[in-house]
């Protein structure tokens, strides 16, 4: 088995024949991101979705094909790689890549973060059972708002949905990542969700999900939330889609990755890495508030959450993987990623003092 690059003429709309066929890890329909290579065998048969960094192969979860073609898909393509003089390291992988390397030798597996988990059919019954999560939906409810969904080509062409995505990217505090959670995917919407929020008829807030074909469930991928969207908005959107997701028959949902989440396991991780992850758990709210994150996903009382592994193909998980993988979100050098943050901190901060930005 030997893989190349999918020809540029139809490349999306190849890798999205596959990923419908064969797609079962939570982040495949990501493979279909801006930025992310798309290789194949030369029958077509399988997708691997990598950037590379640091002279590692970041692979988006996991490689696309048949449930039995696992161990062989990965070993052609270990194979390959290695001839070129690059290690592999699978970012996001689950349950199938974890059974296909478990007591191989030559492979290192961490935990760099957990995803919650429901049934849609059950989602109801949890989420109306939750008197925070109806206090919440109510408040927005009470303010106007309302939720539903819009085609895909009406939300890739409505300016006020490009305007609420700029408005809620200038208040993250990172500069927007990239790679499994690229924030630009309004361009092309195809196959995906999308349900929004308005109130007075005017767009406040929205939400995009990608399909997962053979797991017949769902990834919420984004909720954006605008400044003008009253309290409670996020949890009318999660509850409108997920219950829309239950009446289409749905099996599986998720929020997708918390990284960081303390409800991975972590103990096994190294040591070295248990202290940076902890670390940066502590120490990194200003930039990214991990806990926050999890906080949120949990009032939802998921079923239950799922470790999110990074597996590479060598005997010890290394600092040069890591940092190859935080150069695939962040697409360049980390330390220029947190430099600039520190600087539109800084900046934002003496607005504030200021008093220029009144928000």
């Amino acid at each position: 088995m030997t893989f190349a690059p999918l020809p540029a003429t139809g490349d999306v709309e190849a890798a999205r024949d596959l990923i419908y066929r064969f797609g079962w890890n939570t982040t495949c329909y990501q493979l279909l991101n801006r930025g992310i290579s798309r290789w194949t065998d030369s029958t077509l048969s399988c997708l691997v979705g990598f950037v590379e960094r640091n002279r590692v192969r970041v692979v988006a979860g996991a490689p696309v094909c048949a449930e039995d073609e696992v161990r062989n898909v990965l070993e052609a393509w270990e194979d390959q790689s290695s001839q070129a003089g690059r290690t592999v390291a699978y970012f996001g992988a689950e349950g199938r890549v974890l059974q296909a390397t478990a007591g191989r030798e030559g492979y290192s597996t961490v935990v760099l973060g957990a995803q919650p988990v429901w049934s849609p059919q059950g989602w109801r019954r949890r989420f109306d059972g939750c008197p925070n999560c109806r206090a919440q939906r109510n408040r927005a409810r009470n303010k106007g708002l309302t939720v539903s969904e819009w085609p895909s080509e009406r939300a890739e062409r409505e300016p006020a949905i490009r305007r609420l995505l700029a408005e809620w990217l200038s208040t993250r505090g990172l500069p927007p990542m990239h790679f499994l959670v690229e924030p630009q995917t309004l361009a092309d919407l195809r196959g995906r969700r999308v349900f929004v929020a308005e109130v007075g008829g005017e767009p406040v807030g929205f939400l995009v999900a990608s399909p997962i074909p053979r797991r017949n469930g769902w990834l919420t991928e984004q909720f954006v939330r605008g400044h003008a969207a009253p309290n409670g908005a996020v949890e009318c959107l999660v509850d409108a889609a997920v219950n829309s997701m239950a009446e289409a028959g749905a099996e599986y949902v998720t929020m997708g990755i918390v990284p960081l989440s303390p409800h991975g396991a972590t103990a096994e991780n190294p040591p070295w890495l248990r202290a940076s992850l902890g670390w940066a758990r502590a120490h990194g709210r200003r930039f990214y508030n991990f806990g926050g994150l999890d906080a949120f996903k949990s009032k939802f009382h998921p079923e239950y959450w799922e470790p999110i592994y990074a597996i590479s193909n060598e005997p010890r998980f290394s600092f040069r993987t890591l940092y190859a993988i935080l150069a695939a979100f962040s697409d360049g050098p980390p330390p220029w990623t947190l430099a600039r943050a520190v600087a539109k901190a800084a900046w934002q901060e003496w607005r504030w003092i200021a008093g220029v930005d009144e928000r």
